[in-house]
């Protein structure tokens, strides 16, 4: 299965609220049209502190991050090629200002577990400039996801590979136009047993070990709107 995210800003003349009731209210029950999608959540963005590490944060800003499963990219590309994506960018430009996508491979290191209430933080993350795409693909699937499943009290953790990119629907984005490699998505049961997994001995023999493959880490705490 793959991941379709949307990188969302909202329009400047709307505040923080109508973009989150917009997107929820009506956006959401109108993205869960699209034919053969299995999943679809938002995860609206109430704060953008960098939480737990010290770590330098790049220059991307983000109000939400959609996520859209399917099947494969097959599916994804004919739920996206109906006309039903013509309601859904009209309805866009009601509430969003800036829209990126990327479509990732999914990788669910540790399962969240059903009903349990959680925080969520997610990061973006970019290479060294000297690491290779195949090379932060290897440290952090094969290296850094070990090392997370030490962190105390972590309840969950997905990385999202990120292999293809575009500024909106139809205009495919470089690399260098969209250098964001991977989004994390780690579940905590709160803010201060976050702080302290990362200000644990485990945490630090993580973070040291991001500085080998790492650039840039940008966090997001989120709140989650499971819409399918």
């Amino acid at each position: 299965m793959i991941v379709r995210m949307g990188l969302l800003r909202k329009r400047p003349d709307l505040t923080t609220d109508a973009f989150r009731a917009h997107w929820r209210d009506s956006h959401g029950p109108l993205a869960a049209k699209l034919p053969g999608l299995r999943r679809y959540h938002q995860n609206h963005v109430v704060d953008r502190a960098q939480r737990a590490i010290s770590y330098t944060r790049g220059s991307d800003d983000f109000d939400g991050f959609s996520e859209l499963w399917f099947d494969d990219m097959p599916a994804m590309a004919a739920a996206f090629a109906t006309d039903h994506v013509q309601q859904l960018g009209a309805d866009e430009a009601r509430f969003i200002g800036e829209l990126e996508l990327i479509t990732a491979l999914q990788h669910v290191v540790i399962p969240t577990p059903a009903g349990v209430p959680l925080i969520k933080r997610m990061s973006t993350l970019k290479r060294r400039p000297d690491v290779s795409a195949e090379q932060f693909k290897a440290e952090w699937l094969d290296v850094h996801s070990f090392l997370v499943k030490r962190l105390p009290q972590v309840k969950g953790y997905t990385q999202n590979l990120i292999f293809d990119r575009s500024h909106g629907r139809g205009r495919p984005a470089t690399y260098e136009e969209l250098p964001i490699d991977g989004i994390v998505e780690l579940w905590f049961e709160d803010s201060d047993s976050l702080d302290a997994a990362f200000a644990s001995d485990a945490g630090k023999t993580l973070m040291t070990h991001a500085t080998e493959f790492i650039a840039e880490i940008s966090t997001f705490l989120v709140e989650t709107h499971e819409v399918v």
